[in-house]
């Protein structure tokens, strides 16, 4: 008990100690002399959001050396910032637009003087987006600022400008700005006009306090008091000084509080246009009123806006909002759109709550398949799962080849794909459903029923509804009994992946030497032996590869993995798409008919009793729990091999 007393006060004073050496107070001249040292302390807020990103660090989206990641961008200069990499997933393409907003901005281009405005569907992440910089604030270093400002302003304001240009050049730093009515009434009245004596002290982020971090929330249209924005007067301040005394400023709007840092403005056009009308001088000339008859505020920071599409395309064709419209850098949040990264957004999120049940294998991904079905558009190219596989950087095999169609052209024809759909909540509201159905956890088979129940239960267009059942109860019905029986073959062929290794080498000794048209050595009784056309035939028949087509296959099998092999990649039964593909389907044939069998049987012998506790002891190794392994087997002994 000592032990962790001891260790709760050792934390605490750590973290004391820590920001004391934060905190730091001087006279104007005392900063002069660090800005000098460290030019970026007097950096502006773009500038100061964008470095916070780049600090966690980026790199070249295929810098992990993923063959599916190559695939979908190719040579596209996409990269992986850290600062988002844990916490979204599939919307790399939007993430290097954010980012590269910011850096603009940061070079003070014309997107400093420009709302970000992330548009997209409900649930895709845009709260989270500005979360995640808002939370990013509150952890960099403290800036400096005049103490005692209400906007806790930058303290080089305090130069006049007549010698702005002189201390620029001193200090290798871009000054701009003017001291707010406050800090002006002050430097007079208070200091007599001596800046240099004007005391300057450490100030960090915080949205809960307020300070760097202001939030605009819709506003009542009957109510909108422009107070929110830009502060107001204190009335009980008025019996004491004039109307006109700074004295009497409250500067505790949105545009004051999110000085030097970041003004969200959430879902920003169910606001009056009239109320936005203080966004266009705060981006453009970079100041807002101040309250009552004190002039304008200069203020410095990151606008961002967001909202849904509906409200956007409402927004944009009223020509009367031009001005608005003219600055505004419109980036689209999308739902993501890749298998991989849905799931690992379900995983994320479930690892965040209090879900602590059992998930059996496939169940996120059958849902996540759902999800990213709904919002593909039909293409006469493909079908929706192949659609979706390329999408996730597969290589889809048809007819023994591989498909060359590229997923990019696919995703540039659909312009709209991913701005509707089911949302990442609806899914999580179905995990929650089936979870309470079952107390035993959740596996891909009460998931889509509780999907399909949901569907009819929610308020969607007919034609939506119907398609959202046929994916369910049609197409991703069969999707998963391929997945499970292909789970099945696992459990029940002993070292899987040896066999298929095996099953591999055999396959390129008898293709290589029929295509070489030489023999095959068995390297236990060291005879040479002509190739068995059989054995390669009942291989590639799998994938429909017959007649003259086996010549052609055999040798772009050797073709492609002898150039595997000199470009020094490790070869295996995975390599080659189309015939792993083959190699699987031939393993899950070659146990169909015992699956069929071990299933289905109520009654079952000595033996077969065996073989089906060896099975369920299998697919518990491979991540089932009794339940979930009971329940996948009565629905293949149901579903997937009929009589």
């Amino acid at each position: 008990m000592a032990d962790t007393k001891n260790g709760f006060t050792e934390i605490i004073q750590k973290d004391r100690a820590r920001r004391e050496r934060q905190e730091w107070r001087g006279t104007f001249v005392d900063y002069l002399e660090k800005v000098k040292k460290e030019p970026l302390l007097a950096r502006l807020a773009h500038s100061r959001v964008y470095d916070m990103i780049m600090r966690k660090g980026a790199e070249d989206i295929n810098a992990a050396d993923d063959p599916h990641v190559k695939r979908l961008y190719g040579d596209e200069p996409i990269k992986v910032y850290s600062f988002f990499k844990d916490e979204f997933f599939g919307i790399e393409r939007t993430l290097a637009q954010l980012v590269r907003y910011f850096h603009s901005a940061s070079l003070h281009g014309e997107e400093s003087r420009q709302v970000l405005y992330l548009m997209g569907p409900v649930g895709a992440g845009k709260s989270s987006l500005i979360e995640r910089l808002h939370r990013g604030l509150e952890n960099v270093e403290p800036i400096y600022a005049i103490e005692g400002c209400p906007m806790r302003e930058e303290p080089l304001h305090l130069l006049p400008r007549h010698l702005r240009k002189e201390f620029e050049k001193m200090l290798d730093v871009h000054i701009e700005g003017d001291l707010c009515p406050v800090c002006r009434f002050r430097l007079k009245e208070e200091f007599d006009g001596r800046y240099e004596d004007v005391p300057v002290i450490t100030v960090d982020f915080s949205k809960r306090d307020r300070r760097g971090i202001g939030v605009v929330p819709p506003v009542d249209p009957n109510n909108q008091d422009t107070s929110v924005l830009i502060g107001s007067e204190d009335i009980s301040k008025l019996d004491l000084y004039s109307e006109g005394d700074p004295r009497v400023l409250d500067l505790n709007g949105a545009f004051n509080v999110g000085n030097r840092g970041v003004v969200e403005f959430i879902e920003v056009f169910k606001n009056e246009t009239e109320y936005l009308h203080s966004m266009i001088t705060a981006t453009q000339e970079k100041f807002v009123p101040a309250p009552g008859r004190h002039g304008t505020v200069y203020v410095d920071t990151c606008i961002v806006a967001h909202s849904n599409e509906a409200e956007w395309q409402k927004f944009k064709a009223d020509h009367t909002n031009e001005a608005i419209l003219d600055r505004i850098v419109v980036v689209k949040v999308p739902y993501n759109l890749r298998l991989s990264e849905e799931i690992k957004i379900y995983g994320k999120l479930l690892h965040h709550s209090d879900f602590r049940a059992h998930i059996a294998p496939h169940t996120l991904e059958v849902a996540s398949m759902f999800a990213i079905l709904s919002r593909l558009e039909p293409t006469p190219k493909c079908d929706l799962i192949t659609k979706l596989r390329l999408y996730n950087g597969e290589e889809v095999v048809e007819k023994g080849s591989t498909l060359k169609i590229n997923a990019k052209e696919l995703q540039e024809a659909a312009s709209r794909e991913g701005m509707f759909g089911i949302s990442t909540r609806f899914i999580m509201k179905a995990l929650d459903n089936a979870l309470a159905d079952s107390e035993e956890g959740i596996n891909p088979i009460n998931v889509r029923e509780a999907l399909i129940v949901m569907v009819k239960q929610s308020e969607l267009a007919d034609d939506t509804r119907k398609h959202y059942l046929e994916l369910l109860q049609d197409t991703l019905h069969k999707v998963y009994l391929e997945i499970l029986e292909k789970e099945i073959t696992k459990a029940f062929v002993y070292s899987y992946e040896e066999q298929a290794e095996t099953l591999f080498q055999n396959y390129l000794d008898h293709a290589e030497a029929y295509v070489n048209k030489t023999r095959v050595k068995d390297w236990d009784t060291r005879e040479e032996l002509q190739p068995d056309e059989n054995f390669l035939k009942s291989v590639e028949e799998q994938i429909a590869i017959v007649g003259s087509a086996a010549d052609g296959f055999r040798q772009e099998v050797i073709a492609f993995l002898w150039a595997a092999t000199r470009r020094g990649e490790k070869v295996s039964y995975q390599s080659y798409e189309p015939l792993k593909e083959a190699i699987e389907k031939k393993l899950t044939s070659s146990v169909r008919d015992l699956s069929r069998i071990i299933t289905k049987s109520r009654t079952r012998d000595e033996e077969q009793a065996k073989k089906y506790d060896d099975l369920v002891k299998n697919l518990l190794e491979r991540g089932y729990n009794e339940h979930s392994a009971e329940v996948v087997l009565k629905y293949a002994a149901n579903n997937l091999w009929k009589d």
